[in-house]
């Protein structure tokens, strides 16, 4: 069965396994990105539809496909509805690692069509719960704030509002029966800037605070207001704004219950009115703030939740089958011209932790000076060009952006030099590996055998071994000049989320969803050791150049150091308030970096792992970082878009912005000279100093 696509289609739904649709004659699309088979339409809109769908790389494991298919084009409305289409697949894609937020599979264009996949959560929204059972009781509705409150707690704490919280985007997991938050294509940052249109409503009437509908402004109270309304229509059975006398100015919601011959404790009273206020300064400021409270109220009575152990009605999915999911060593350098380039701009000692200085590894010198951002918009590349685009350099001494990779269909996630040759390699959530020439800007190799979106590359100390890691939880090892598949390394269970080559080239290690950090024989492809911690997601993983110790971080907000060979924790570095992004050591060892969802950058002596400095200057999360080859400056990349460049002393040198997405990947050229940035704008920038 596949169901027709065509956004104009009378009846998409049918039985047919013809080429065309019975209900429209469209050509029948059997698998989008050749695994996403379409089988049900199950919800439409202004901008497009939705669709129950199998993953035919996850035996047949159901998701849901958003189709952005809007029917004007060329507005404001058009436009302003690109970007949250777009936006809501950032959003899930940061937000995913929490187990009651969807988590997003794929995000592509196809036939002129954007699409975006996410996991399926099986189950019924509260409003189905609600039209099928009645209103909610008091200990059901406390049961419900105590499950989700911590994803509330999470999404801010990640400088996320989601801004439309109602019954309908909330549903209830079939499986352990916890709630759910979904819809986030509204969802912004706290620090993104709110232009607002006239007659531009954000949210949904009744349940939107007055501040997100007057002007959009939105901040975590507004989430709790919309929670607090969410409860107000699941304890009543009525719509807020028929809950609400705006002639009085106050909510009728006590004597909706009084006349059902019900009533509420008074401490739950005065926490839903507290969310409910129409002043933001009246109302809870945090999800946290609403928790302590919670605690202070009588404990529930009865040691079984009622809305947990209620039997769940049917849902959109119910009549569909339940399915379960149970290097060969460094030779010559390509046979590729190399161009000789200047030695980096000199820099100063390593402060050591405590005003101390750490010797430099080649002598004293001086810092470049500091330069000023220069914005700029990624050039549009007709098809009949090369895929990359070139700057002229402006007069003055600074950081440019001299050329802009295009080749890439989705965001690119990472991105490495060749050690020796001319050679820029990066990964994105395509699918894909693209080998460019930067000199020739020729497109040498695009490698995909990934199933799913490319995570992480590392090239060996030689160039001519590449290992690559992807969603499709696997670890590939390559023959870069050949571009040939060497190896295919499984055993995590979940999303392989960043991989690093020791510099003797004996081992690869992997870090992934399952929490768990492996190392793997390069020559063998076999696997030595499984390294295991407390520490949840780990999302980054990083050898010293001596191979005698393992870096990593992940969700717990913390750095790992490890012995490779025993498998033994040697120290847990903790300074972080969210999670680690990335790691990266200096050339000399003498230093770690870290980057965080915090928005710092934080740097740690090597040896004894003492905090040495805090970098602080990124509006949005901080998703990379590399040293330069002289250990005197460190390289951040952000959610904001901008690149900075800073001295170990914590000074910052430079403020790059070009990107118009969050940047993912980074990567320093060995001359210092040359820097490349990787961004959910699906393109790889090329930056040179220009004395």
């Amino acid at each position: 069965m596949i169901c027709c696509l065509n956004p104009n289609c009378p009846q998409p739904n049918h039985t047919t396994l013809a080429e065309v649709c019975p209900s429209c004659g469209s050509p029948l699309t059997p698998r989008l990105r050749g695994r996403y088979c379409p089988i049900k339409l199950i919800g439409r809109g202004g901008f497009g539809r939705t669709y129950l769908a199998v993953d035919s790389d996850r035996l047949n494991n159901r998701c849901v496909i958003k189709q952005f298919a809007p029917q004007t084009q060329g507005t404001k409305s058009f436009l302003k509805a690109v970007q949250l289409f777009e936006q809501e697949a950032m959003r899930l894609n940061d937000l995913g690692e929490h187990p009651q937020i969807p988590t997003l599979l794929a995000y592509f264009e196809q036939d002129q069509y954007l699409y975006l996949v996410q996991q399926m959560i099986a189950g019924h929204t509260l409003f189905q719960e609600l039209t099928t059972q009645g209103p909610f009781s008091e200990t059901t509705l406390r049961l419900l704030l105590d499950a989700l409150l911590p994803v509330l707690d999470f999404i801010h704490s990640r400088g996320v509002i989601h801004r439309d919280i109602t019954p309908t985007n909330i549903i209830r997991r079939k499986t352990d029966h916890l709630p759910v938050l979904i819809d986030f294509g509204v969802a912004r940052q706290f620090s993104e800037t709110v232009l607002y249109e006239p007659g531009t409503r954000i949210g949904t009437d009744g349940y939107a605070p007055i501040e997100q509908l007057r002007s959009g402004q939105a901040y975590p109270s507004s989430d709790l207001y919309s929670l607090g309304a969410t409860c107000l229509h699941l304890l009543t059975g009525c719509k807020p704004e028929e809950l609400y006398n705006p002639l009085e100015g106050r909510w009728m919601w006590q004597d909706r219950l009084q006349q059902m011959g019900r009533s509420l404790s008074p401490g739950l009273a005065e926490v839903l009115n507290c969310m409910t206020r129409d002043l933001v300064s009246e109302r809870y400021q945090s999800a946290q703030d609403l928790m302590h409270d919670l605690k202070r109220l009588p404990k529930l009575a009865g040691s079984v939740p009622g809305w947990a152990s209620a039997p769940a009605p049917d849902s959109l999915f119910s009549n569909l089958p339940q399915r379960s999911m149970g290097g060969p060593g460094e030779t010559a350098g390509l046979s590729l011209p190399t161009t000789a380039l200047p030695q980096p701009p000199a820099t100063s000692p390593v402060p050591g932790p405590a005003g101390s200085q750490l010797p430099p590894a080649s002598g004293p010198v001086s810092s470049p000076p500091v330069s000023q951002p220069q914005p700029s918009q990624p050039p549009a590349v007709p098809p009949s060009r090369p895929p990359v685009t070139h700057r002229a350099p402006a007069a003055g001494p600074a950081w440019r952006a001299v050329k802009t990779l295009t080749t890439h269909q989705s965001w690119v996630m990472t991105v490495a030099f060749h050690p020796q040759q001319p050679l820029l390699v990066s990964g994105g959530l395509d699918d894909t590996i693209q080998v460019w020439n930067w000199e020739t800007d020729q497109v040498v190799h695009t490698l995909s055998a990934h199933d799913r979106g490319v995570n992480g590359i590392a090239l060996g100390t030689g160039g001519q071994v590449l290992v690559s890691c992807g969603d499709d939880a696997a670890v590939k090892v390559w023959n870069l000049s050949h571009g040939t598949l060497l190896h295919t390394l499984k055993g995590h269970l979940r999303d392989v989320t960043a991989v690093a080559i020791g510099a003797q080239g004996l081992w690869v290690a992997s870090s992934s969803k399952d929490g768990t950090i492996k190392l793997w024989s390069l020559t063998s492809g076999k696997l030595v050791n499984t390294l295991s911690s407390s520490a949840g997601m780990t999302k980054t993983v990083a050898f010293t150049h001596h191979d005698d110790r393992l870096i990593s971080g992940g969700l717990d907000n913390k750095v790992r150091l490890w012995d490779p060979h025993t498998g033994t924790c040697l120290k847990v570095l903790a300074a972080h308030t969210n999670t680690v992004n990335q790691v990266a050591v200096s050339p000399d060892d003498r230093l770690i970096a870290s980057a965080s969802k915090d928005r710092t950058v934080r740097l740690w002596n090597g040896e004894t792992g003492e905090l040495v400095q805090t970098l602080v200057g990124h509006s949005q999360d901080v998703n990379g970082v590399a040293f330069f080859p002289d250990s005197q400056r460190v390289l951040s990349g952000s959610s904001d878009g901008s690149l900075r460049i800073w001295h170990v002393d914590g000074t910052l040198q430079h403020r790059l912005t070009a990107h118009i997405n969050p940047v993912h990947g980074l990567a320093v050229h060995t001359s210092g000279q040359l820097l490349a940035s990787a961004s959910a704008d699906k393109t790889v920038k090329l930056w040179q100093w220009v004395p």
